[in-house]
């Protein structure tokens, strides 16, 4: 007994439609990114308080948060903790290291008037709205604003 069996296994009307339906949505995110058209942007708050920290890896995984203006330190991470203030921290430093930046700059922790935290680096340009991810994470920083 043979079977015999439809040309196609897949409906192509449907499965047309699905691609155009991903053309159109590429083709729309292009011409925002493009353009800025259609973007939202939400102004942010004043900021109320500035602090300055540097971040020092130490030799035993540990890291160091230093205040930029005497270089004390005001919270040190254990090794292998606080995946959070890591990861956050990795990140704007690769951005400097592709830039040819080091460490020296300090990076600034912005208290804003709604309450939310900014965590921005001066010299790349690049923020991250800490609040973004969720309470916890932000108390991490957040802890770092009142430190003595």
């Amino acid at each position: 007994m043979s079977q015999t069996h439809s040309r196609d296994a897949l409906p192509r009307v449907p499965l047309m439609a699905a691609g155009g339906l991903v053309l159109a949505t590429l083709l729309a995110v292009s011409v925002v990114q493009a353009t800025g058209q259609g973007a939202t942007r939400v102004a942010d708050a004043p900021a109320v308080s500035v602090r300055q920290f540097t971040f020092e890896d130490r030799s035993d995984g540990g890291i160091d948060v230093r205040r930029a203006d005497n270089g004390q330190v005001v919270h040190s991470v254990a090794p292998e903790t606080n995946g959070f203030l890591r990861g956050t921290m990795r990140g704007l430093a690769r951005e400097r290291k592709r830039q040819g930046l080091g460490p020296e700059l300090p990076f600034e922790l912005i208290g804003r008037a709604d309450g939310r935290l900014t965590l921005a680096d001066p010299g790349t340009g690049r923020r991250v709205d800490l609040d973004s991810f969720g309470p916890d994470n932000s108390a991490v920083f957040a802890s770092l604003m009142s430190a003595r």
